[in-house]
């Protein structure tokens, strides 16, 4: 049974493994590595340290499909909101932008809960803290270093972390990308922004007239979601929670800085928009080093197959969009690839 490792626990890598586990036309055994502590990539979800019930989603915020992708990637809308990890978002988000024809959803029980369920869908063997370092070419297989533990043989790894983190891969991998294969991956480029996430006790009331609130005059903060609203999930034993994201210059300007001094400036605008707001029980302060694709990979088609034999390919919103439906076709992509080629 050939062995298959998946690179990252985000939305592509998720969805690659459910895709592969369906469609592949032979059994495979999959394994999935994530350098985090749990599954969901730029689409995370913190839960409160004070209660797990309280959570807040520290990534993308809602989902947003167009009449062209409600369409081409009908099924995947269908599955998620049958099973209720999908729903409509009822809630008002003032400043959003709204097009014809587009519909926003949101995740009750948190945008992570999506990759979650495809996870579980693969069936996959999935580990946490396994950052890859090297791989190498073994005798038709690849061998896979991480920073801890002993290195393991795989014949089909398939990469889908943020594309800076490809090029710093060390052993043959970095010989075997060619001249033009380097270039596609250095047009790649990313937006940086920190996000804020603040629980609350059971009881606290925030009293404003909206779920969502996009901001256009603070140098410092860009969107601040009242979660547990946004969700329509409103709970009398568990307290509200709160997400701030920052502007990309203040991101870009405040990448190096400490978390500890980057959260204290958050809060000191976030006072200013929001004054009187209680101190929060628990804190989880992100930083998005690679937030948004800003340029895609040039003619990368969804993907980029590094190597035939044994098979290396790159997904993920760096080769589409940094959307769900951009992972959704990086995916598939990934999927034609494979199918392909093994």
């Amino acid at each position: 049974m050939a062995r298959v490792l998946i690179v990252g626990a985000g939305l592509t890598g998720s969805l690659c493994a459910a895709l592969i586990r369906k469609e592949l036309p032979r059994p495979v055994h999959l394994a999935v590595w994530d350098e985090a502590g749990d599954s969901g990539g730029r689409m995370t979800t913190a839960r409160s340290p004070c209660n797990p019930e309280s959570t807040v989603d520290l990534g993308a915020q809602y989902i947003t499909c167009t009449p062209h992708y409600a369409q081409q990637h009908q099924s995947f809308y269908v599955d998620l909101l049958a099973l209720g990890i999908l729903k409509p978002l009822t809630s008002p988000i003032e400043g959003m932008v709204m097009k014809e024809g587009d519909c926003n959803f949101v995740a009750p029980q948190g945008v992570s809960s999506i990759i979650k369920h495809y996870l579980d869908e693969s069936g996959a063997d999935v580990y946490f803290r396994h950052c890859v370092t090297q791989i190498n070419l073994r005798n038709d297989k690849w061998e896979v270093s991480k920073d801890e533990g002993p290195p393991e043989l795989f014949d089909i790894v398939v990469l889908t972390m943020p594309v800076p983190q490809i090029l710093q891969l060390q052993g043959d991998v970095a010989n075997l990308i060619s001249k033009c294969q380097r270039q596609q991956l250095e047009s790649v480029s990313y937006s940086s922004r920190y996000a804020l996430g603040l629980f609350y006790e059971a009881g606290t009331k925030i009293d404003v007239p909206w779920a969502g609130q996009y901001i256009t005059s603070n140098p410092c903060i860009r969107f601040i979601s009242i979660d547990n609203k946004k969700r329509n999930i409103e709970s009398s034993e568990i307290g509200p929670s709160l997400v701030v994201h920052t502007t990309v210059p203040f991101g870009v300007t405040h990448l190096e800085h400490s978390t500890e001094a980057v959260q204290e400036l958050i809060f000191q605008h976030l006072e200013d928009i929001l004054p009187g707001l209680p101190r929060p029980v628990a804190t989880k302060c992100q930083k998005w080093r690679h937030s948004q694709v800003t340029n895609a990979a040039i003619n990368s088609h969804g993907q980029l197959t590094l190597h035939l034999k044994p098979f290396l390919v790159c997904g993920g919103d760096a080769f589409t969009q940094s959307s769900f439906d951009g992972c959704v076709t990086s995916a598939r992509c990934v999927l034609e690839a494979l199918k392909n080629h093994v």
